[in-house]
């Protein structure tokens, strides 16, 4: 049997091309008013797209039409870069960094490529970028999609004994969990829950799948039971079945595991409070890994 054809990598920013498009603070100011306000500067406080520009400062607009006159603001006001003491080209260096990392780079690593005196510094950027990335309005999920759930998190005999609640499971060793949906050949939609029940479970689902796919593939656990109005199939992991047809759940397994081996990996260690935010990181870099550009998306929406 033949094997599937891979799609083609799509080439990302290099670094010598990098360095080439962002020799200075003045070409990243230009960048990022280019993929902010493509069709033109619009007050980011009014929504006015009559702001005129300063002509005694550069990347400054006042706005003709706030209530109390004369607002003036920057191309990072409202931003994720807004009052902060790191230039804008560190930021974008810094956001280059995590998206073209697979799975994921820690916080300290960048804090020593980028040279910051302090992991928070690395931490702070990160964690603001990673905010940024959330995605939201995203259309519902159609065609063959797969639904999954999966645990993040250490076993309870590697913790300390202070820390294990004496349970068992996954929820007794201190997992977190996460349901996923993806659409094959497409997006993916993680979030993280506290707890996996049958109502939760049909929430996520009908509010990012559409009923219309044609086919919508889990295994046998029981809290997709209720999902009688979609083209619902299962495969039985339990019975070592794991394809029945088109039946299977391979592809959002296999995001798990770019999850998994990140954190393993690379952070070792995330908390369960701060996890939607690592997600959202990898749920960003999944759903544009055919986009040339990504890192100009990524700019977009900080």
């Amino acid at each position: 049997m033949a094997r599937a054809k891979q799609p083609k990598q799509i080439p990302q920013m290099s670094v010598a091309q990098f360095e080439a498009a962002f020799p200075d603070e003045d070409a990243c100011d230009a960048y990022l008013v280019a993929r902010r306000w493509p069709n033109g500067v619009i007050c980011p406080r009014c929504g006015s797209d009559r702001p005129y520009p300063l002509k005694t400062m550069k990347f400054k607009w006042e706005c003709p039409d706030c209530s109390d006159s004369g607002y003036r603001f920057s191309n990072i006001a409202g931003t994720i870069f807004e009052n902060t003491n790191k230039d804008l080209r560190e930021w974008f260096r810094v956001i280059h960094l995590m998206l073209t990392a697979k799975k994921g780079v820690s916080s300290r690593q960048i804090g020593r490529y980028m040279g910051f005196g302090s992991v928070k510094t690395a931490w702070y950027m990160c964690h603001r970028i990673r905010s940024a990335l959330v995605e939201k309005d995203m259309d519902k999920l159609g065609g063959v999609v797969e639904v999954d759930e999966t645990f993040i998190g250490g076993k309870a005999k590697n913790k300390h004994r202070d820390k294990r609640d004496g349970g068992t499971g996954p929820y007794g060793s201190g997992k977190t969990p996460i349901i996923g949906a993806v659409e094959r050949k497409g997006n993916v939609v993680a979030r993280v829950l506290h707890k996996v029940t049958r109502h939760n479970a049909e929430a996520f689902v009908r509010e990012v799948v559409s009923n219309k796919v044609s086919l919508l593939a889990t295994d046998e656990n029981g809290v997709y039971i209720g999902l009688k109005d979609y083209a619902h199939g299962t495969v039985d992991h339990r019975a070592k079945e794991y394809v029945y047809g088109a039946v299977h759940t391979q592809t959002i397994e296999g995001f798990w595991s770019l999850i998994k081996r990140g954190i393993v990996g690379n952070f070792h260690k995330v908390s369960a409070k701060y996890l939607p935010l690592y997600v959202a990181e990898f749920q960003f870099r999944y759903n544009n890994r055919h986009n040339p550009d990504i890192f100009g998306q990524a700019i977009a929406v900080c």
